[in-house]
């Protein structure tokens, strides 16, 4: 089946051998001794321009200009043009002798083959009139065909930067999952042991982030499905701390309007507000607060500042690191990402702020 592009390409090609033809046949004088066989006598030199123009754009550039053999791809144009010359020649011949029988009152054109200016002027006639217009003819063919090359190619790199991206998203969502299941299994391990009742509320709140995590394989989710997986997340987590941690949490979302966002961008900043705000003796704070206004993206991360120690090296940074590669991936030159701890009120910070909220699921 044609594509569109190509029909569009065909048209266009019609388009500007008819404006050539248009372009030979409009200096005749109009009147009635030019009949039907002078007008296409003149046409013989655009289709010769054509079949220069295709037998270079279609065969000695694919086949020899772009394979460097340039030898071939020069004689066979020169040899062409010279042939073409002779051929419009021998027309011109026949269209002086339609013109002394159409216009027997005209007087016949007269060359003096033994003058050298004749000689000469008749040359520069010849080249201005078919030689120079061939090989323009065939310059225009490479330049096009090569500028077509450089599109397709241009279109070739963009295509594997795209599969690029998403093979890079697809590893990191791979690496996403077990970390966040490795972490959640160890929270529940541990409710069992001392709070059967909380630990099956446990596992049913990750069945419901499993669910959303393996059977919504999406390149982008509404913000409305991202706060109920991170509001899973955290209710999980409820069960998990103590009494000394308080936990705020605050979603604005649009009501009309919805947004869309990359999955799982946020959930490894929730993890670390865990993992490093909640000590087992001191009160705790954490604060999650997510807002959009249709624009951007704003997720505000807080937590009371309790670093692991240097033997704690349970997840080695894995998850920051997921969060910069995702939003280079997905957002890049399109988001700020700013982090790092408040001394003064021994507090770490971290926000993100997303400028994409038209991110679509393009699979």
């Amino acid at each position: 089946m044609v594509s569109k592009r190509s029909v569009i390409q065909i048209l266009f090609h019609i388009v500007c051998w008819m404006l050539v033809a248009f372009a030979t046949i409009m200096p005749l004088p109009q009147h009635s001794n030019q009949d039907t066989g002078t007008y296409l006598l003149h046409l013989c030199f655009p289709l010769l321009m054509c079949i220069l123009f295709y037998m270079n754009y279609l065969w000695l550039v694919p086949r020899y200009f772009i394979n460097n053999r340039y030898r071939v791809f020069i004689c066979v144009n020169i040899i062409t043009v010279i042939i073409f010359t002779i051929a419009m020649q021998g027309l011109m011949q026949v269209l002086f002798m339609r013109e002394a029988m159409l216009d027997p009152l005209r007087p016949p054109r007269i060359h003096n083959e033994d003058d050298i200016f004749s000689k000469i002027a008749m040359l520069f006639t010849i080249t201005g009139k078919h030689v120079l217009p061939l090989f323009l003819t065939a310059v225009v063919a490479v330049l096009l065909r090569l500028a077509q090359r450089w599109q397709q190619a241009e279109n070739g790199r963009k295509e594997m930067e795209i599969q690029k991206t998403e093979a890079e998203l697809k590893n990191l969502r791979n690496q996403i999952n077990p970390h966040f299941l490795l972490n959640t299994l160890n929270n529940i391990y541990a409710l069992i042991s001392f709070d059967h009742e909380k630990a099956q509320k446990a596992v049913l709140s990750l069945s419901a982030l499993l669910r959303q995590m393996l059977y919504e394989n999406k390149k982008a989710i509404s913000m409305r499905e991202e706060t109920e997986f991170l509001n899973n997340y955290v209710n999980l987590m409820r069960l998990r701390v103590g009494k000394n941690v308080r936990i705020e949490v605050k979603f604005t979302l649009p009501q009309q309007k919805d947004v869309y966002i990359a999955p799982f961008i946020f959930i490894s900043l929730v993890e670390n507000a865990f993992k490093h705000g909640v000590s087992n003796s001191q009160p705790s704070y954490i604060s999650i607060d997510i807002s959009t206004d249709g624009d951007k993206v704003i997720c505000e991360i807080k937590n009371s500042n309790y670093p692991k120690s240097s033997s704690d090296q349970s997840g080695h940074g894995i998850g920051l690191e997921q969060v910069a590669k995702r939003l280079e991936a997905s957002y890049k030159d399109k988001y700020e990402w700013s982090r790092g701890v408040d001394e003064k009120n021994n507090m770490y910070i971290s926000k993100i702020i997303l400028y994409d909220t038209q991110l679509r699921d393009t699979r």
